[in-house]
């Protein structure tokens, strides 16, 4: 379901005004006219439920009618982290990078596909100009594929990318987010491998690591640029325990392999 993301608007008793590329987007993507109904993601990841009350076109404004409760919704502030209760597990992508047009899409699709943190890493394959990709504009811009791609698929998750990492900041990185892990809670790390000596199936992956599914609240999967991920960076990988596999298919573009490979992990755990 498609939903609206508030980003600085306020509600004032109980309506939203919205304008500019906001006023665009209702009209020209969601088509929507006075007395129908939108779901708006408010900036602390709550759901409201809104009615669109007015349109001036030649205002371009359109004003939402709130109908949700939102006394308990506004107390809790602005500052919206996920909460981990929302989804049984929380998903990371470490995307070695590849060149900006390619980034850019398997953002989107990550985003699409409720991806909790993308992490660019600077891979021995990957261009120079690459790491420049969160740069001035370039971040503005991620960040509206981000929203986009939020609004039109309906995700929850607040999806971030971080700034680039070398691999072993990467790994540093995952390390912490596992240190925080309680009692029978698991983690799952997995890093595509173009090999077939490296096969080895996600259901034996998960057989070692958790004795249910639902102990693994936070899964790791790293996929290399269009080179790929050099065989040291896989080496260095494994000793931070994440597992090579191999899907036994045809050659897949980066992007491509970015998205099956959510995808298969994604099934496998949900």
């Amino acid at each position: 379901m498609r939903q609206f993301i508030l980003e600085n608007q306020i509600i004032n008793n109980n309506l939203i005004t919205l304008e500019g590329k906001d006023f665009r987007y209702l009209r020209q993507v969601l088509r929507c006219k006075v007395g129908d109904m939108i779901n708006v993601r408010h900036q602390n990841g709550n759901l409201l439920e809104t009615t669109v009350a007015k349109i001036d076109e030649k205002a371009h404004v359109v004003i939402l009618q709130v109908c949700s409760d939102i006394s308990q919704i506004e107390c809790q502030g602005t500052n919206f982290s996920f909460n981990p209760s929302n989804q049984k597990c929380e998903f990371f992508l470490f995307q070695f990078l590849p060149r900006p047009q390619k980034f850019e899409l398997i953002v989107r699709q990550a985003t699409e596909c409720g991806i909790f943190a993308v992490i660019p890493v600077v891979g021995e394959y990957s261009e120079e100009s690459s790491a420049t990709i969160l740069q001035g504009n370039k971040k503005e811009r991620i960040e509206k594929i981000i929203r986009e791609a939020r609004q039109q698929s309906g995700s929850p998750v607040q999806t971030k990318v971080l700034p680039p990492f070398s691999l072993r900041q990467a790994c540093e990185f995952w390390q912490n987010e596992i240190s925080c892990l309680q009692n029978e809670e698991k983690s799952l790390a997995l890093v595509l491998s173009e090999r077939k000596e490296k096969e080895n199936s996600i259901a034996n992956i998960l057989k070692r690591t958790a004795s249910n599914v639902s102990f693994i609240k936070k899964a790791a999967l790293a996929v290399g640029s269009e080179g790929g991920i050099s065989p040291a960076e896989v080496e260095i990988l494994q000793k931070e325990h994440f597992e090579p596999i191999h899907f036994d298919v045809n050659i897949l573009r980066c992007e491509t392999a970015a998205l099956y490979g959510i995808a298969a992990v994604q099934s496998a755990i949900l």
